[in-house]
Parts: C-alpha cells; structure tokens; sequence
C-alpha cells in the first residue's frame, strides 16, 4: 500500500473541517467539527454577497437553476417544484428573499428542517417567502411530486424538432 492514502475520521457534531496530519511517512486526512451543537440557531452561514446589477429575468433564471441542483434529492424536488409554480409570480422583494434563503443558509438539511417545519428558522429566513414554502411542503392538494419539473426551453426545443422531423421524413 505504499502511497496510499489513509482516511481517519473522527464523528463530533457540526461544521467538517480537514485536516492533515502524518503517521510515519503516509499522511492521514481527519476530519474534525469544530462547532457543536444541532439547533438552527447553530447554523454557520457564510457571509451573503448579493449580485449586484443582476436583471430580474437573470436572477429569476439563476435561482431557477439553482433550485434544481441542491445537492440533496429532498430539496431539488422541493425548490424545482416550487420555483416552477412560483418563482414567475414573485414579486421582486420576495425574488431576493428567496435568493437569499436558498444560497445563504451553508447547509442544506437546515433548510429542508425550516421548510418543512422539523425545525423553526431562524429570524433572519422566517419570512413571507419561508412561510410560502412551508405552506407549499404541506403538499395540501396531494400532488406526487417524485421528479423535478421539466425545463420549459427543453419542451420548446423538442417539440420543435418533432415539427422539424415530420417536414423532413419521406412517407414510407
């Protein structure tokens, strides 16, 4: 096993931090949380840096995408959804609510916790946009929501290449 590279973890609670250490001559990976503790009021943010002189139909754009690609099944089905039903409708206060309430937090299960009301956000993300959200996890109408929506632009490129398809082929 010469060069190889042995992983030691070590299991507390809160935010992972590597760290290098040797055994020998091989190095070891740890990985230690220095932050302890579960509440949401524990949570570690980073610090929010706004995108200034973003359009409204970018950032709508973004958070769209953004949505989508969370890291976490639960809230990409979660944000996908919700974005496609209400990200068009919001208005432009509750668009940087919203950007700021999915790109803020650093850890996605505290968010998936808020929304879905296991836990109370913190202050600073109990809003009108939250409040949307956990109404929406409710899933009041019992709708199955097991796949992300379906990009609008994909189903304009589709069914214009069927058209496309259809002028082109030769009766058989």
């Amino acid at each position: 096993m010469i060069g190889a590279v042995w992983l030691q973890v070590v299991l507390r609670p809160a935010v992972s931090r590597p760290a290098t250490r040797y055994h020998g001559s091989r190095p070891v990976v740890t990985f230690s949380r220095a932050h302890g503790g579960h509440g949401s009021d524990d949570s570690v943010t980073a610090p929010w840096k706004g995108r200034p002189g973003e359009t409204l139909q970018r950032k709508r754009a973004r958070l769209l995408y953004e949505s989508r690609k969370r890291g976490t099944l639960e809230n990409c089905l979660l944000l996908s959804i919700f974005a496609k039903e209400f990200l068009e409708r919001l208005s432009p206060s509750q668009v940087d609510l919203y950007d700021r309430l999915i790109n803020k937090p650093s850890n996605d299960w505290d968010l998936f916790h808020w929304i879905t009301g296991a836990q109370s956000p913190p202050s600073e993300f109990d809003n009108e946009v939250m409040h949307l959200l956990q109404d929406f996890a409710k899933n009041s109408r019992m709708e199955q929501r097991l796949r992300q929506p379906d990009l609008e632009y994909l189903n304009t490129q589709k069914s214009s290449e069927c058209k496309n398809d259809s002028k082109t082929s030769k009766p058989t």
